[in-house]
């Protein structure tokens, strides 16, 4: 079933979950923190992104190993009620905080009064812990730990100092606010997960995060939806045939897809004059800070400038069975990254068979092997460098292809379920001495 297309289900606060019964020690209920955007809302635009996959895939795993999830996020407008079903096992609750439509940039000033609408919660009561992900969500999973005695993981998905380090042109910093908040996170909460050995360096050494408690665990890809055993051929006739290259993800600074656009216009000096066109699909939409320098308009504009316009189409964010179908029918994704935390787009490509050239930044050099060619840098000549290969040579792409999905098999989602519960499980018998939560609370 695809994550993204879950019946969605009204439910009533703190109740209803069909979770089957399990015989595993550790814990029956968690709550899963996710200030700032909702894991019902569509990957690829606006907030929404990897972040999004994850949170419901690992709800849904947990749920399939007995523990009961509730998600709690912001209730960012619209007419969803207040809390959903969206899998078995699994309610996403939306707290009504701060006004409609503010701006991500905006929401530190309203995480009080997040906490207080979480603390308040009925299902709260029933969980074991909480798993913050992406800063905010920490500092009120942090509040929690404080006030309610609620134990913390934390997973932060992107670290402001990684980001500044790395900043794209058009892109804006990350504020002071947000780096302090991530080292209390860090220094406060009973666990965190790093999904790359990459980011356990960096929590440790410019955090001072504790080694016993950094914790590795690898995101997953969904093998059911993401396969290599499709024609290709009809979902590339829809694409207009030819030779594509594809890039998936939000358009901001920080994920390249002006270099994605540029390296297309590098191509031409490195292709054949044969008459078969070769082709930038860019899939995504408007994201964070400093996307207008790199939204569809802008992109257009480039693509103009550089003679290719004909040959880039923009299409939206879409569920992940349709994004399979574009990967199968793409020769080459490109990810240009300035920084990646792990890469779930170089995963679910390689899932299905297509080679990945990707920025050797964050977690990418993890997740990008035989499958694929890392690049240092932004330069488009050398992005159209190491993709012209797997469009012309149909024995280099073959061998890319094998191997991109040998290295996806690797990866799971019920993996990445079973290695969190390992970390909850450590977290609360380190905790076993605390007593009960009604207990907690009335101290």
């Amino acid at each position: 079933m695809d994550d993204r297309n879950a019946a969605v289900r009204p439910q009533r606060p703190g109740g209803g979950h069909g979770v089957r019964p399990s015989d595993r020690a550790g814990p029956a209920r968690v709550g899963l923190v996710s200030v700032h955007t909702s894991p019902l809302e569509q990957p690829g635009t606006g907030d929404a992104g990897g972040m999004n996959v994850y949170l419901l895939s690992l709800a849904r795993r947990l749920a399939d190993r007995g523990v009961a999830v509730d998600i709690f996020t912001r209730a960012g407008g619209g007419d969803l009620p207040p809390s959903v079903v969206a899998a078995d096992g699994v309610t996403v609750h939306h707290l009504a905080t701060g006004p409609a439509g503010i701006a991500k940039a905006d929401l530190a000033s309203h995480l009080c009064a997040f906490y207080l609408g979480l603390a308040a919660h009925p299902a709260v009561a029933e969980v074991a812990l909480l798993h913050g992900h992406y800063w905010m969500s920490g500092w009120v999973g942090r509040l929690a730990r404080r006030r309610l005695g609620l134990p913390l993981v934390q997973s932060f998905h992107t670290l402001g100092r990684v980001k500044n380090a790395t900043l794209a042109p058009g892109d804006v910093a990350e504020p002071a606010l947000r780096l302090a908040a991530e080292e209390r996170i860090v220094a406060d909460a009973d666990a965190v997960i790093a999904p790359a050995a990459s980011e356990v360096a960096v929590l440790r050494e410019r955090y001072g995060a504790a080694a016993g408690r950094v914790h590795l665990v690898a995101p997953g890809v969904d093998l059911e939806v993401f396969t290599a055993d499709t024609d290709r051929h009809s979902a590339r006739q829809a694409l207009g045939g030819g030779r594509i290259v594809l890039f998936v993800g939000r358009l901001q600074p920080l994920k390249g897809p002006d270099v994605a656009v540029r390296t297309l216009a590098a191509l031409d000096a490195l292709l054949p004059d044969d008459g078969v066109p070769t082709r930038l699909v860019v899939v995504g939409g408007p994201s964070g800070n400093g996307a207008g320098s790199v939204d569809p308009p802008a992109l257009r504009r480039l693509a103009a400038q550089l003679g290719v316009a004909d040959r880039v189409a923009f299409l939206a964010p879409r569920p992940q069975r349709e994004l399979a179908l574009l990967y199968r029918a793409a020769d080459v994704v490109v990810m240009p990254s300035a920084s990646e935390s792990f890469g779930l787009v170089a995963l679910e490509a390689q899932a299905c068979a297509t080679p990945v050239v990707a920025a050797a930044v964050g977690g990418l050099p993890s997740v990008v092997g035989d499958g694929g060619t890392l690049v240092a840098g932004r330069d488009p000549a050398a992005y159209a460098a190491a993709v012209a290969p797997y469009l012309l040579d149909a024995r280099v792409r073959a061998a890319a292809s094998a191997a991109a999905v040998r290295t996806a098999r690797r990866y799971s989602w019920r993996r990445t379920a079973d290695e969190t519960l390992r970390v909850y499980d450590a977290v609360l018998a380190d905790r076993a001495d605390v007593g009960p939560l009604s207990a907690r609370r009335g101290a």
